[in-house]
């Protein structure tokens, strides 16, 4: 009997044992079911409901949220698709179409070149006339001694007149001035606008070739060393030729610089000139000749080739200078080669312009940054030292701030 009770109460208590079980692992697999649901991910683009919105105090509030997506729905939608997005509340209308009418320039109209230089002659004396009044006033004294004489010298010297032009100046002065006898104000001005002016040599010429011939268009290459404003002085004498009448093909042969094309082009687009560029760090001779070739094929007038800014003591670098003039030569003839000039450097400008003239033949000087510190005897000593005539003079940061050189107005500006 004793045995048969023990055998039903060990029964009793496994039954509990295993029922305890069985609830325990169902709590169990309850608890941890949260922790096997998968990840919500955003749904797509069309289905995506947005956010609602707090209503302002005082409105009704919505029944239903609002049906269109969000804004950074609409955008993702659009990049997959392949379609603009819509205009947002950030982003209205209005301002879409500005940004549209900025991407393409409309085509400016450049300054008039007559009498350009006339019309600049105030930002010119500013910095020049301190030769003019110097001159003036040392003439003016009543005794016109040795002293007075090594004086006016030393102001030619100062102003980079050069060595063999202050000479010539003094003399011819010091003849006339004993002959004159009387001096009176108007009369030295006069006198020394005259051996000024003989001094710049008006009979040169100063004409920029750029004429369309039987054979194509001009062709102009530009040349200089870096930093004295090349690339820009291109762009801005493509406005000059534009101004004037000319229909002009820029070709971008400085591909060593990276931003040169591209500020090239941006010149180009201004007066709706076409230009013709290559790959960053391409062959230079390979893009001037390409330039030429699509100016002939368009019929322009004038290509300008801005060629890259070299340093003049890198010989290397000249050879490849020569390449892209012998290169373009396949076409025909070079008719302008313009040395730009930083009027500012002074004597150093000279060396510069000798080297240069070893590797093409220059036939013009542009002469950049004449309204700064620079002085104007530059303009007589570079002449005088290569045998070529001044241009063209930049007068200031304005796109219409190059003017054609005229040797009267140069003077009157320095004579204040």
């Amino acid at each position: 009997m004793e045995y048969v009770i023990l055998a039903v109460v060990i029964a009793v208590v496994a039954i509990g044992a295993i029922t305890g079980l069985v609830v325990s692992g169902k709590r169990r697999k309850e608890l941890d079911r949260p922790s096997q649901t998968p990840t919500i991910t955003a749904p797509p683009a069309a289905d995506r409901p947005s956010a609602p919105t707090k209503p302002t105090e005082g409105a009704a509030e919505p029944t239903a949220p609002p049906a269109t997506a969000a804004p950074e729905t609409v955008e993702a939608g659009a990049a997959e698709t392949g379609t603009a997005a819509e205009p947002t509340a950030e982003q209205p209308v209005e301002e879409v179409r500005i940004e549209e009418a900025e991407a393409a320039p409309a085509i400016e109209v450049p300054e008039p070149t007559a009498g350009r230089l006339v019309r600049l002659r105030s930002r010119l004396s500013r910095s020049q006339s301190t030769l003019g009044k110097g001159l003036l006033t040392l003439l003016s004294r009543d005794r016109l001694d040795e002293d007075t004489w090594e004086e006016i010298e030393e102001t030619l010297l100062t102003a980079d007149v050069g060595v063999g032009a202050t000479q010539e100046l003094v003399d011819n002065l010091r003849t006339r001035v004993k002959v004159l006898g009387t001096r009176t104000p108007d009369e030295l001005r006069g006198l020394l606008r005259e051996e000024l002016i003989k001094l710049i040599g008006p009979e040169l010429d100063r004409t920029v070739h750029s004429v369309k011939t039987d054979g194509g268009p001009a062709v102009v290459l530009v040349v200089g060393v870096n930093g004295v404003g090349k690339t820009t002085t291109t762009g801005k004498l493509a406005r000059v030729l534009v101004a004037d009448g000319r229909k002009v093909v820029l070709g971008a042969a400085d591909t060593f610089r990276a931003a040169a094309a591209d500020q090239l082009q941006t010149w180009g687009e201004r007066v709706g000139a076409h230009t013709v560029r290559g790959p960053e760090g391409g062959d230079p001779a390979s893009v001037a000749f390409d330039a030429v070739k699509q100016g002939i094929s368009d019929g322009v007038d004038t290509v300008l080739v801005d060629t890259a800014g070299r340093l003049h003591t890198k010989t290397g670098l000249m050879d490849e200078l020569g390449k892209v003039k012998r290169v373009v030569e396949k076409h025909g003839p070079v008719d302008e080669v313009l040395l730009v000039l930083d009027a500012t450097t002074g004597q150093n400008g000279l060396v510069q312009a000798r080297v240069f003239a070893e590797v093409v033949d220059i036939t013009g000087i542009v002469l950049t940054k004449l309204d700064g510190t620079a002085k104007g005897g530059i303009v007589i000593s570079v002449q005088r030292e290569l045998g070529v005539p001044v241009k063209l003079i930049g007068l200031g940061e304005g796109a219409d701030d190059l003017a054609p050189f005229e040797p009267g107005a140069f003077v009157d500006a320095l004579l204040g």
